[in-house]
């Protein structure tokens, strides 16, 4: 069996009451392994799913495992990144050395995968002049979490989509109905939902629901491709810093 290839790559996902969330994580999980042969990667879960991430570094740490890369199944930096996941790192054995990974947005390689689900639902690189766009996130009440939206949304109108326009599952407005709404009011052909997020649960399927009045509604970005290279991208940036310390 071949060694494994530097820190361990532990996924820490958020967890959901609804199955198919933790079958989504997996699936990517699954994704990035076969991106990267020999790369250990294992995942926690902060609630509602097992492993624990408290119980995944119990384990590594029994197992003689020393360096840890933790890496946040999260798109923008808001409460969890900012607060419960340094809070559960700093329980971890004393013997691990853990290095937090940033969060995977905002990255042009995000916005491929929106593009990916979106032609996946039937739109055409062709329809994005006369097709408006709804970047539907879960939403957040952390103002640099909210910001990092708008400015995905202006990146990715540049473009060349007739118009775009974030929306939010809930704490912000406006909601996935009224920017569906304010898109037809425009006069774009056709108005498309494209979930900003990773796994299906309570606040996509409320993006769903909104989604109701749309042409194309696209599914959540889930194992893309694009969304595993962009792990395997902030695993290599939070592990260059030891490297460099040992003259690699």
């Amino acid at each position: 069996m071949r060694a494994p290839v530097g820190p361990v790559l532990v996924v820490i996902a958020h967890g959901s009451r609804d199955p198919r969330h933790a079958a989504t994580v997996h699936a990517l999980v699954e994704r990035v392994r076969s991106l990267r042969p020999g790369l250990r990667v294992e995942t926690g879960f902060l609630d509602f799913n097992v492993p624990s991430v408290h119980g995944v570094l119990q384990s590594l740490a029994a197992e003689g495992v020393r360096d840890v890369v933790a890496l946040p199944l999260l798109l923008t930096r808001a409460f969890h990144a900012k607060a419960d996941i340094p809070a559960v790192l700093r329980e971890a054995p004393a013997r691990l050395r853990i290095r937090q990974a940033d969060v995977l947005g905002p990255s042009p390689l995000l916005l491929r995968a929106l593009e990916r689900r979106l032609y996946e639902a039937g739109l055409t690189p062709a329809d994005k002049s006369s097709t408006g766009v709804v970047l539907a996130s879960a939403g957040s009440s952390d103002p640099e979490a909210i910001a990092v939206i708008a400015d995905i949304a202006r990146e990715w109108w540049h473009t060349g989509w007739c118009a775009v326009r974030p929306a939010f599952a809930s704490a912000s407005l406006p909601r996935t109905e009224d920017a569906v709404a304010e898109l037809r009011a425009l006069g774009c052909d056709r108005v498309a939902v494209a979930p900003y997020v990773l796994a299906p649960g309570f606040l996509p399927d409320r993006i769903a629901r909104g989604a109701a009045g749309a042409d194309v509604r696209a599914d959540v970005l889930g194992p893309a491709p694009e969304v595993a290279r962009v792990l395997l991208e902030r695993y290599d940036a939070a592990r260059r810093p030891a490297l460099a310390a040992l003259g690699a």
